[in-house]
């Protein structure tokens, strides 16, 4: 006689799955109900940045934006309370995201103008990858992530490398102009070759000398040229990476880390089984 029977899901089971996951109606309900919840958020937030909208509309705006800080504060302490190392998510990715999109407002009782921070808030709408089931693209963003991984030693030599250049054109073109044609010191001078190198231009300074204008000339054809570098080295990258494989959309129920392969069978965060 067999006497194994399944064992019923407990409650904190249930709410990782309704939280976590996006496989059942209610799991896809939650999700969408919080990406709505997080554009009207942000929506509000941007609103009441126009004078004449804060004007007649603040004290709704603000009640709103309350109302949407409590929710988003519940719905964080139910995350935490869904999985087994509540500390793993808390310092994940999306952890500190959830956490920073609620605090702006409560540090806004004690520095004004702080709540404009909750745009953060806007990060969050990465889980309509999940929530539409778009394994693929998370796999594609994991690829994505290992290049610019890879790329990242190159990346930084040739930042470090663009920093000197600026430096020595900017001060070439401090001792070329001068402060009489609006170059009044290094400092500001760097502020233009970065600004031309990067083809920006915004034309508050300009060089007014015959030998000024010939450098800048140079700088700006050489910044063509240093803009398409970082593009290179992230593309050679990305073409060494092997091809996807699949993904699913399951939440590790120990970290809540997401992205794991279809046959995965351990979180590839916390090693915990899935």
């Amino acid at each position: 006689m067999n006497n194994h029977t399944t064992a019923k899901p407990s409650w904190k089971d249930k709410l990782h799955e309704v939280i976590f996951e996006a496989d059942t109606f209610w799991g896809k309900a939650f999700d969408v109900v919080l990406l709505i919840a997080i554009i009207l958020s942000v929506l509000a937030v941007m609103l009441e940045s126009v004078a004449q909208i804060k004007a007649e509309y603040g004290t709704t705006l603000y009640i709103i934006e309350w109302f949407f800080t409590i929710l988003f504060s519940l719905e964080y302490i139910a995350r935490l309370t869904a999985i087994s190392k509540p500390w793993k998510y808390a310092f994940s990715f999306f952890g500190i995201i959830d956490l920073l999109s609620i605090f702006p407002t409560f540090l806004s009782l004690f520095f004004a103008g702080a709540h404009s921070l909750l745009v953060i808030r806007s990060i969050r709408l990465l889980r309509v990858f999940r929530i539409f089931k778009l394994g693929r693209f998370i796999g594609e963003a994991s690829q994505l992530t290992s290049a610019l991984r890879a790329s990242r030693p190159k990346i930084i030599v040739f930042i470090g490398g663009v920093f000197i250049l600026v430096v020595v054109l900017g001060t070439m073109m401090y001792l070329v102009e001068g402060g009489e044609n609006g170059f009044t010191s290094i400092p500001k001078s760097i502020y233009w070759a970065v600004v031309t190198l990067t083809t920006v231009g915004y034309g508050d300074i300009a060089p007014q000398t015959t030998l000024g204008q010939t450098l800048a000339t140079l700088i700006m054809i050489l910044g063509y040229g240093i803009i398409a570098v970082p593009t290179g080295i992230v593309s050679a990258e990305m073409s060494q990476q092997k091809s996807v494989r699949p993904v699913n959309t399951q939440a590790c129920p120990h970290c809540g880390a997401e992205g794991h392969e279809s046959d995965a069978s351990y979180c590839k965060k916390c090693g915990g089984r899935l």
